[in-house]
């Protein structure tokens, strides 16, 4: 069953839940170590999602896309990050690109770029960062200029997924620098194959080696009109409309972490033994398994409760970002408990806790920082209390 053919259900998305589980069973897990060790993208796994449906699940079926729920997108993200976060990261990286592209791409736009995105057959990147703007996307310094009818985009991103393998990138730049985020940024649509872009490096990460980040550089790229996504000036409000479901990807993807490092930790404490018994039966090992699956369902509940307010249209900005600051340090949590449980065991190449620690790191930090959460959340409890 495709998130195509769920409605808000229980029952569906559970037939949902169980497809996706299934496929990571067969087809992610079996290769997790491969992917860790020799970081390649695996673009045949991608090609399958396409077929299933698991890429662009939000994204309306007009266009392509599954026409799923958010609660169905945090669902499917979980799963798969239960097989292995790069893979996961791919789902969500399609997602907020498909979104933007369903709504604000022209007709031309998206019959060029969603049939083949949402396959998994075309490699997108969605270009923010730059040396001298991660959280703060107000100092950024990439600009396009207007030549005639053309524009002409100068600048340099970094830390972007799928820089070294992307065919288009979605990129954000300055058009009017008096303006920036109040209407001065704008989105384009950039082949990569472009001339005067340039893939600057692949950088070599901590986790989720199978994802791959690197930089753009972009020197004098002549881009025409119809390389503008969405209006002149809409950039910055582009990027905020998909934020909140970013961050919801992002904590479930932590989530699914978070439940692997449960099942690693448990199978470990049942089947290990030491002074006569098995190691669950110690408490300070009980305990610690309790307080994994209280973190586990907490951030479940955070996530689906956020994925019920976007699905309603209600607002819900406070909500995601207590789900992904919640979700992502009991990631961080989890991990090292399930380390820690292991022993030494836990400290070796090969063995799951020990990828799943390396995994979890990053969810605290991309797609907004859990500094950048708790700004959010205690400027909305000041603003309701003033």
């Amino acid at each position: 069953m495709s998130p195509r053919q769920t409605t808000d259900t229980a029952p569906e998305r559970d037939a949902l839940i169980t497809m996706v589980r299934d496929f990571a069973a067969k087809e992610i897990t079996p290769v997790v170590e491969e992917l860790d060790s020799t970081e390649r993208f695996p673009e045949e796994i991608y090609a399958r999602m396409g077929e299933l449906g698991l890429m662009g699940i939000t994204v309306p079926e007009r266009d392509g896309g599954a026409g799923g729920h958010v609660a169905d997108y945090i669902a499917v993200m979980e799963e798969l990050s239960y097989g292995y976060a790069s893979v996961a990261d791919q789902c969500g990286l399609v997602e907020l690109v498909g979104s933007l592209l369903a709504g604000y791409g022209t007709q031309e736009q998206k019959d060029r770029y969603l049939p083949g995105i949402i396959s998994g057959r075309t490699r997108c990147a969605y270009a923010l960062t730059e040396p001298g703007a991660g959280s703060d996307l107000g100092s950024l310094a990439t600009r396009a200029r207007r030549d005639g009818a053309d524009w002409v985009l100068n600048g340099e991103k970094i830390y972007i997924h799928n820089a070294p393998v992307a065919d288009v990138a979605l990129v954000l730049a300055v058009t009017d620098p008096g303006r920036r985020k109040r209407g001065g940024m704008s989105m384009f649509l950039v082949d990569v194959d472009t001339p005067g872009v340039e893939r600057g490096y692949r950088e070599k990460k901590m986790g989720q080696k199978a994802s791959p980040v690197g930089g753009f550089v972009f020197t004098d790229v002549r881009l025409p009109p119809t390389a503008l996504l969405g209006a002149e000036g809409s950039g910055f409000g582009a990027v905020l409309s998909v934020l909140e479901k970013g961050r919801l990807g992002i904590g479930a993807l932590a989530n699914g972490i978070s439940r692997a490092a449960l099942d690693t930790a448990s199978e470990h404490a049942v089947s290990r033994h030491q002074f006569g018994q098995p190691l669950s039966d110690f408490q300070s090992v009980a305990f610690q398994l309790a307080d994994m699956a209280v973190d586990h369902q907490a951030a479940r509940l955070l996530l689906e409760h956020a994925a019920g307010l976007l699905d309603t249209g209600r607002t819900a900005g406070p909500a995601c970002s207590m789900a992904k600051l919640f979700a992502s340090e009991a990631s961080v949590r989890n991990t090292s408990r399930a380390v820690q449980i292991l022993g030494g065991g836990g400290y070796i190449r090969g063995v799951p806790a020990e990828r799943l620690y390396r995994d979890a790191r990053i969810t605290t930090i991309y797609e907004g920082t859990s500094e950048v959460q708790r700004l959010i959340i205690s400027r909305d409890l000041v603003r309701r209390r003033g």
